[in-house]
């Protein structure tokens, strides 16, 4: 493992990396880089670890500027150092891009995944679920020396953290999840109905706040339909794609973001660069789009499960907006994800392995907190509920005061409940 410390304001960082295997069952076998960031407060460089599992898949740590971000890091920092990992495949963890260096041996005659079949691409992402990931933090624990240490999951952090308490429960202290606790079991099909029908609340609520806007809207459809509706870099826009703003209203002040969107000039330059920005599942971190389905797989092949469970009332107005919902047509409308559209249809039809092991995580006994928003967007509250039922030591706080995002907009006020109600500082 290699270290190199620096500072920033207030803050004291050591960056680490360590070698871990791609594939698990194979610990001589080909190495990804594995990057952790380790900050403390001058003063606190032996305090407890607390673990940041970022949300996704595919996008790495947060990078601070400085002692105040992200917003909840300095809550975070008076009990513990804080340890953001950037999950294999993304930052400086060997990233998944269709031309960065593979390792060596990862894919035999291929030096690139763009030089790799598809077979062989889609065989290479299945190692970049929460299973590895957990695995790899394990590594890093071990690495550091450390028995055990508290784990922080946001969103697919949180499935994350699932994982690890499923797998590694002796290495966890404590385990906060922020809107992050998955169905447990074959039921990915009843999560994404779920979220569709909270898509179609979601869109009516913001067109009775903005009624001008649905007509703005239907006419962006018709010329994504017509394949008219164009990015500055001359791609089309179609309306699947342009569908998935709706992603913008599962945040705090997303109708805002939408309306001040829909409000330009659809012919105006700014429109543009602005719907460029706002369209999720692009080819930064094409994980998100690619391995997205599979984070809800517990033991199930995905088969497209957004796209089959799509209602007919969606399918058939084009202004009832999808979230994090992939769509096979995404693949084919984006050019960034364009390159990857075989590899996800084989992935599609992978029988992934279990995640998560319910009599396990029944007994056991870390003490953990879950904030688990009552009209979360993107993982249904009555399924948190179900899961958070299953770990005996978990106390649950449903909230209607955030979204999806709540972590990050809530500033320390999340952390601070969660880390107390954890520990009983706090009554659930």
């Amino acid at each position: 493992m290699s270290t190199t410390t620096w500072t920033l304001p207030g803050l004291q960082l050591s960056d680490l990396t360590l070698p871990v295997p791609l594939d698990h069952a194979e610990a001589t076998g080909p190495q990804l880089e594995l990057f952790a960031r380790v900050i403390a407060e001058p003063g606190g460089e032996d305090r407890p670890y607390l673990v940041y599992l970022q949300g996704g898949p595919g996008s790495e740590a947060p990078r601070p500027l400085d002692a105040s971000s992200p917003p909840w890091l300095p809550r975070a920092l008076r009990e513990h150092r804080v340890i953001m990992l950037d999950q294999r495949g993304t930052g400086r963890s060997t990233p998944v891009g269709l031309d960065t260096a593979l390792p060596e041996g990862a894919i035999a005659g291929a030096a690139t995944l763009r030089e790799a079949t598809p077979s062989q691409q889609a065989q290479y992402l299945t190692h970049f679920r929460a299973d590895a990931i957990a695995r790899d933090a394990e590594l890093l624990r071990e690495h550091l020396g450390v028995a055990r240490w508290t784990l922080l999951g946001q969103s697919f952090g949180g499935f994350t953290t699932l994982r690890y308490l499923s797998a590694h429960p002796q290495s966890v202290e404590k385990a906060l999840f922020t809107g992050g606790l998955p169905t447990v079991g074959p039921g990915m099909d009843a999560v994404y109905a779920s979220t569709w029908e909270g898509m179609i609340v979601r869109s009516e609520r913001y067109w009775a706040r903005f009624p001008a806007d649905r007509d703005r809207f239907r006419r962006l459809a018709d010329a994504a339909g017509a394949g008219t509706l164009r990015l500055p870099d001359g791609s089309a826009v179609g309306v699947e794609r342009l569908r998935r703003l709706g992603h913008l209203l599962g945040a705090s002040q997303g109708q805002e973001r939408l309306h001040h969107l829909l409000d330009l000039d659809p012919a105006s330059p700014a429109f543009a660069h602005d719907l460029a920005a706002a369209l999720p599942f692009g080819g930064r971190n094409p994980l998100y789009a690619v391995i997205h389905e599979s984070c809800w797989a517990d033991g199930v092949a995905t088969r497209w499960a957004a796209d089959r469970m799509m209602p007919v009332a969606v399918r058939e107005d084009p202004t009832l907006l999808g979230g994090e919902h992939i769509h096979r047509d995404l693949f084919a409308e984006d050019p960034q994800l364009v390159p990857w559209a075989e590899a996800a249809d084989l992935l599609a039809e992978h029988e992934w392995p279990q995640l998560y092991d319910a009599a396990a995580l029944r007994a056991v006994e870390v003490p953990g907190a879950a904030a688990v928003y009552f009209d979360d967007a993107y993982v249904p509250r009555e399924s948190s509920l179900a899961t958070a039922a299953l770990l005996p030591a978990l106390r649950t706080w449903v909230t209607s005061e955030y979204e999806h995002n709540g972590l990050r907009a809530g500033g320390e006020d999340v952390l601070d409940h969660l880390l107390d109600l954890a520990v009983g500082r706090r009554a659930a």
